[in-house]
This record gives structure tokens, C-alpha cells and sequence, in this order.
């Protein structure tokens, strides 16, 4: 009888476990946390403000939301090991994250492999969706050809023709500047490429490329440099007088989290893309303010959007297909919608692609801190290849 009534005490509390596990919905999260701060302390906190509001509202089919997170080192090798540590440890569902272009691709091609869906939530290399694109791997920014493709309007409208270049020495930095020499030669033929300088991600010599940049005598120039790179950049072409007279286009420079950094250093007039978080009026981005102010006592950063957003869309996606499967999952996000603090979102079906925008204006040094000015919102929708070039680019699932 002891016997008995002991293996019934298992049954049940097996039985309460499993319920429990059932009433949860984990999503492993993997980015570089020690490695990129500025950026993804902030989206952590967007994701759990997302996490907080929608258990508050019952959950996603009746259960409860619960992030899993790791921190993948920069390093492609240790977010593989991490996602696949996430699934069969801990038993998530769903993948997402990811910051650096080269790991949001190792991920990927992890996710094709191990057949589970994968939102990349940062990562702006082209190839996530296209070259390398699968059928797992859906991706929320505004990717880099789409955010450069926002720039060249107005870089044109500078009828500048020598450019100067300098980006990053990896995946990102090696897109974003071969997407801006072919869009731009594209719309004005007799641009000129005068020198390239491409310092490996977080180790420029400031000096060294400042001094070749100069002796190119560009008009203009690109910059796709961001973090630690873009203030060293910065602060060593304003003591060498590298930006009077020039042009400057500059990717991702006016989101605040490079702008803090740069604070009375910020340059003026430079053409950017980026986040002017205090001045954006629209409905939900005010709901979005006052939720997230109240949340932390400090105010979001272009991370909190993107890490509230990429819960707000796994969210949706799993209401939609009433399920975490994979292939649910995959067929619900196809043309799916949600609304995030920058508007409606939609994924396209062609190449996985959100429409997530950005804004494209200068940067302007104001009582010693950088802000955006004479912005606009970009709708990621206008800058998107055509479906007859997505499946150019993208090979068939």
C-alpha cells in the first residue's frame, strides 16, 4: 500500500510539472550582452516591458510568456552552443536575438538545421534573408541595403563626387558600403570611390585612418562605423579638422545610443539614420514612452524598440498559429501584422523581411548632447526589392 500511494505522489506531481511546463511559452534569446551594451541593455529591458504587458494580459493562448537568455560572446561558436544548450535544456520553443551580422548568420543556418523558427531581431546583414535565407529565419530591422537605400536620396541631393569610405571589416560594414556604391552610382554615374578604410569591429587606429581619409581629398564621405569605433572616429577627425568643409552620410549614427556616447563631441549637419526618440508625437509611440519611462525612470533607447517589438511579434505570431511548431509558426508570420511603437509591422512573404522603418535626418549638437533634426519616418515597405529581384537573390526554400 506504501508502495502504491508513493508512486501516485509521482504521478501527480509529474503530472503538476508537466502542467506547469505546458502553461509556460519559452523563448531562448541569445545576443551579445557583454559585447555591445549600449545597444542591448536597453532592448533587454524593451523585452521584458513586452514580456510584462502581455502576461498581464493573460498571457498567448492561455499561457504565460518566459525569456531564456544567453550571452553568445560575440562569437558565432558560443550563440550556436547557446541556442542548442536553450533547446535541449531548457526547452524553448522559439529562437530569437541576436546583434552581430556574422552570428544573426551562424543562427540562422542553426535554425534551418535543427528545424525551429528564429526571429533575428538585429542583425542587418542583407544575407539573413536573402543569399542565406531559409526557411526558419524571419528578421525584424530595416535591413542594411534598406536603411542605406533610405540614405542615397539624400547623398545625391549633395552632388558630391568624390566619397570617401569607412566602415567596419565584417559582414555589416562590407554590405552597407557595396549597397551605397552601387545605389549611388546607380543614380549619379560619375561618383568617384577615393579610398576605403575598413579597421576590424572594435579595434580602430583612429589616427592611421583619419590621416588616410584626408590625404584622399573626399568631398564627402560614408561612415558605417558604430560603438566604441564611431567615438574614437569622431573624436579624432574633430581634433584633425577630418569633417570641416565635407559631407558626412552616416548609418545608424543618430540612434542615442551612439549619440550619448558622443555628447558635446556630436559633429553637426551629418545626414543619419536613427531614433529621435523625444520628439516622435504619434500615438503609440507616446503610449510607448509613458509605458516604458514609468517601467525604468529612464527613456528608450533604438534597443528598447527593437526588444519590445520582437516580443510583440512573436507574440502575434504565436496567437495567429494557435502554436509554437515550427512550420505554424513559419506559415503565420508569412504576411503577418502587429502594431509596435513605430506603426504597423508586416513580414513579408517573399523573403521573411519585416517593414519596420527608420528615420532619416542630421544630427546636431544642442547645449552639449547630439539629437536628431529635420527627420522623417522611412516606411521600411518602400525600400524593399521587388519580388522579381528577391528571388534573384534568395534561394528557393
Amino acid at each position: 500500500m506504501k508502495l502504491f500511494f508513493k508512486l501516485l505522489s509521482l504521478i501527480v506531481a509529474f503530472s503538476i510539472s508537466n502542467s506547469n511546463a505546458q502553461s509556460t511559452l519559452k523563448i531562448g534569446e541569445v545576443n551579445s550582452y557583454k559585447a555591445q551594451p549600449a545597444f542591448l541593455e536597453p532592448y533587454k529591458k524593451g523585452m521584458d516591458l513586452a514580456v510584462e504587458e502581455i502576461n498581464s494580459l493573460g498571457g498567448v493562448n492561455g499561457r504565460r510568456l518566459e525569456l531564456v537568455i544567453r550571452d553568445d560572446n560575440a562569437n558565432p561558436g558560443d550563440a550556436v552552443r547557446a541556442a542548442e544548450e536553450l533547446l535541449s535544456r531548457e526547452g524553448v520553443e522559439v529562437l530569437a536575438g541576436t546583434f552581430l551580422s556574422n552570428i544573426g548568420l551562424a543562427m540562422a543556418d542553426f535554425a534551418k538545421q535543427k528545424k525551429v523558427f528564429f526571429l533575428a531581431g538585429e542583425p542587418l546583414t542583407d544575407k539573413i534573408v536573402w543569399q542565406n535565407g531559409n526557411h526558419y529565419t524571419f528578421r525584424l530591422r530595416a535591413s542594411t541595403y534598406m536603411q542605406v537605400a533610405m540614405l542615397v536620396p539624400e547623398a545625391v541631393k549633395l552632388k558630391k563626387k568624390r566619397w570617401a569610405l569607412i566602415y567596419p571589416n565584417y559582414e555589416y560594414g562590407q554590405s552597407a558600403v557595396n549597397t551605397f556604391k552601387q545605389l549611388l552610382k546607380a543614380a549619379q554615374p560619375d561618383v568617384e570611390f577615393v579610398t576605403e578604410q575598413a579597421p576590424a569591429l572594435g579595434k580602430i587606429e583612429a589616427g592611421a585612418v583619419i590621416q588616410a581619409l584626408g590625404d584622399s581629398k573626399p568631398e564627402a564621405i560614408f561612415n558605417v562605423l558604430f560603438g566604441s569605433d564611431l567615438t574614437k572616429f569622431v573624436r579624432e577627425g574633430n581634433t584633425r579638422g577630418l569633417f570641416e568643409g565635407k559631407e558626412v552620410v552616416s548609418l545608424l549614427t543618430g540612434e542615442p545610443e551612439y549619440l550619448d556616447a558622443l555628447k558635446d563631441e556630436t559633429p553637426n549637419g551629418w545626414i543619419v539614420t536613427g531614433y529621435p526618440w523625444s520628439s516622435i508625437d504619434t500615438p503609440a509611440h507616446k503610449a510607448f514612452i509613458i509605458a516604458y519611462e514609468k517601467r525604468f525612470n529612464d527613456y528608450p533607447r533604438q534597443g528598447s524598440v527593437v526588444g519590445y517589438s520582437i516580443i510583440k511579434a512573436i507574440a502575434e505570431g504565436a496567437k495567429k498559429a494557435k502554436s509554437t511548431d515550427a512550420e505554424k509558426m513559419i506559415s503565420a508570420f508569412k504576411g503577418l501584422s502587429f502594431e509596435s511603437p513605430f506603426g504597423k509591422i508586416t513580414f513579408r512573404s517573399e523573403d521573411q523581411q519585416s517593414t519596420m522603418g527608420a528615420f532619416v535626418g542630421k544630427i546636431k549638437n544642442e547645449n552639449g548632447r547630439g539629437v536628431m533634426v529635420d527627420y522623417k519616418y522611412m516606411d521600411g515597405a518602400r525600400f524593399q526589392p521587388t519580388n522579381e529581384e528577391v528571388k534573384r537573390l534568395r534561394p528557393a526554400d
